[in-house]
């Protein structure tokens, strides 16, 4: 997709013709840049827009007054790095894996998501309230951006902690959740999960009637349905159902790479009529898993023979399972020690015959998605430290090499700002207007 650019210039290129004030244009071609230039020029919208990721996982023992995320930690997300990629807004969620559907395992998921709901107001009101709020409407994000702070907006993936209580869909909305998906891997009360598609088995062919439930009330307090790990059946019904537009957080283009988490054009076309938006993410294996695999392979190949290079004997998962707590720490310890050592000879040739997934994959994704859906429909996410994270954009700090590469695309300053954050937060916006006819009995 190349594309000519075209610059407003303000009141120093003003014209004045027949009484009226005209602004002259400038036509900008990117491919006539000097690297440099085209540098400046993208850093300067990147700096501009509101950049917004919709999918960052987090481990509560991050959030303590000890450690916390105005550190700069491993994490694929915290403040450092976000403040060093220019990334205004993360999306933290609140994740809780499929377990039984019984009394004793809806109780374990809500102390989960308890737990993590109170970990991000204690980050956003405790901890570092001066450099990162949390927001709960479009119009927050803009002023807390505006004031020079982070944004910290939450996510629910999995609806499994609302258990049998629907009247938890409030609850979470109150403790700052705006959007939230009915399943994760794996069947949950309300609805079929895509991994259903491993064995053709499924729980309710679709969402289930409480599920049902559930996307009145999501509607009635304007909470975004995330359609992202949901199976098909359920991602359509959930769509006929809604009277709001959905989301889905973290899922790519399923025509450019074949796995179940990835959306079909039919869904697509089914989200584009609905007005929803799709946050395109950046994992690795959904973006391109062939060349993911060929990569991961060659990594394997290179790593064993460094590995034997240094008399240290890589361990298969079931020796490792095998090994007592100290022994795989030891490992552990030792082999981030080889990887350290060697990480340049590792990096140049396992990239010279498999190159890795990179930035270019990942903007491929939401080329497909605007040329099918249109460029209203389409949005960002990473899933940071939940698996995601490609070559060029493998935590937050590179936040600015994603905008770099859609300024190479040609898109817009306008353009990019929409798929940064204007999608998503017009989405948002929709949601709650919606909520307030359905709340004064007009829908």
């Amino acid at each position: 997709m190349k594309r000519v650019l075209s610059l407003s210039l303000l009141a120093a290129t003003m014209l004045w013709s027949c009484g009226a004030q005209e602004s002259k244009e400038e036509t900008v071609d990117v491919n006539n840049m000097t690297e440099q230039e085209l540098m400046d020029y993208a850093k300067g919208i990147h700096e501009r827009v509101i950049t917004l990721d919709t999918h960052d996982d987090i481990n509560t023992s991050n959030f303590t007054e000890e450690t916390n995320y105005t550190q700069r930690l491993s994490t694929q997300i915290n403040l450092p790095k976000m403040e060093e990629g220019g990334l205004d807004v993360a999306w933290f969620v609140v994740y809780t894996g499929q377990g039984e559907l019984t009394e004793e395992g809806f109780a374990r998921a809500y102390e989960n998501a308890d737990d993590k709901f109170k970990a991000i107001h204690r980050l956003c009101e405790e901890i570092a309230p001066d450099k990162i709020e949390l927001a709960y409407t479009s119009d927050d994000v803009r002023r807390i951006v505006a004031a020079g702070k982070k944004v910290a907006m939450i996510g629910v993936e999995n609806g499994y902690p609302i258990g049998m209580e629907i009247e938890r869909v409030k609850e979470f909305y109150d403790r700052g959740a705006r959007y939230m998906s009915l399943s994760h891997n794996g069947h949950s009360q309300l609805s079929d999960s895509n991994t259903g598609e491993r064995d053709s088995v499924w729980l309710h062919n679709g969402l289930s009637e409480l599920g049902k439930e559930v996307i009145a009330e999501m509607n009635k307090y304007g909470m975004m349905i995330d359609l992202s790990h949901p199976s098909k059946e359920a991602n359509m019904q959930a769509m006929k159902l809604s009277k709001a537009p959905v989301i889905a957080s973290h899922s790519s283009a399923r025509t450019l790479n074949d796995v179940s988490r990835n959306l079909d054009d039919e869904q697509l076309m089914m989200l584009k009529e609905n007005g929803g938006v799709v946050q395109t993410v950046a994992f690795k294996s959904y973006v391109n898993s062939e060349k993911n695999r060929a990569n991961s392979a060659k990594y394997g190949e290179v790593m064993e023979a460094v590995a034997a290079e240094e008399n240290f004997e890589m361990k298969s998962r079931g020796e490792l399972r095998e090994m007592s707590s100290e022994e795989r720490e030891a490992y552990y310890e030792r082999l981030t020690e080889i990887r350290e050592k060697h990480g340049d000879r590792l990096q140049q040739e396992v990239n010279a015959s498999a190159p890795p997934v990179d930035v270019a994959d990942f903007v491929d994704h939401v080329d497909y998605l605007v040329n099918k859906i249109g460029l209203e429909h389409v949005g960002i996410s990473s899933d940071f430290d939940g698996g995601g994270g490609v070559e060029g954009w493998k935590d937050a700090s590179e936040t600015f090499n994603v905008t770099l590469e859609l300024v190479k695309r040609g898109y817009t300053e306008e353009e990019i700002g929409m798929m940064w954050s204007g999608n998503l937060l017009r989405v948002l916006d929709e949601c709650q207007e919606v909520a307030k006819k359905i709340q004064a009995g007009e829908l």
